[in-house]
């Protein structure tokens, strides 16, 4: 990932593509597997809220929400800080989404690199009855994107249900995807919507 890698990785929801924060030419790559235009929100994976803290402007009441979540399968969209590069934000709104995932590669990943890694859901573009669901498997990773991505690190299947993703950076907060995350630690028994 150092020296500009994309991989595929398993997380507490689902599979994932990761590469190092700073590298343009990984980012343009996972553009082009995913067929995502600029207006897509790309996560950065933290391993504490420290680090989300110093990528995202962070109020008391989003604090308590992310520490109610965190570690676990949710993204979270806030405002970006002022130490965020543009090529990671959201192009019109300038936000980001963060996220700190329960389980132990990325956790071990995180660790290795000393800082957040940027993350995509591997979700490909369309293709027939499977479309919009997250590949799930090492070996099904590697015979589809064997040629388009680095390493797989295999950790078993992890399920197809990705996070979900809540926009913080509205009061009140909408729920964008409802995914692996219940919504109860979020909204105390109350729905958002």
């Amino acid at each position: 990932m150092r020296q500009g890698g994309v991989i595929a990785y398993p997380t507490d929801s689902c599979y994932a593509l990761g590469w190092h924060i700073g590298d343009k030419a990984a980012l343009e790559r996972v553009r082009r597997i995913r067929q995502a235009d600029r207006h897509h929100h790309f996560t950065l994976v933290c391993a504490d809220l420290t680090e989300v803290g110093r990528f995202a402007r962070l109020e008391t009441w989003q604090f308590r929400v992310l520490k109610a979540c965190l570690p676990g399968p949710y993204t979270f969209l806030l405002s970006a800080s002022r130490e965020t590069p543009r090529r990671l934000q959201h192009e019109k709104r300038r936000t980001i989404g963060v996220r700190i995932p329960d389980h132990p590669v990325p956790q071990m990943l995180l660790r290795e690199l000393g800082e957040p890694l940027m993350s995509s859901t591997l979700i490909l573009p369309d293709e027939g009855a499977e479309a919009h669901l997250p590949l799930t498997s090492g070996p099904e990773i590697r015979a589809r994107l064997g040629h388009e991505i680095d390493a797989v690190l295999d950790g078993g299947d992890c399920g197809v249900v990705p996070t979900t993703v809540l926009d913080l950076s509205v009061n009140p907060p909408l729920v964008v995807r409802e995914g692996r995350g219940p919504l109860a630690p979020v909204t105390g028994g109350k729905p958002l919507y």
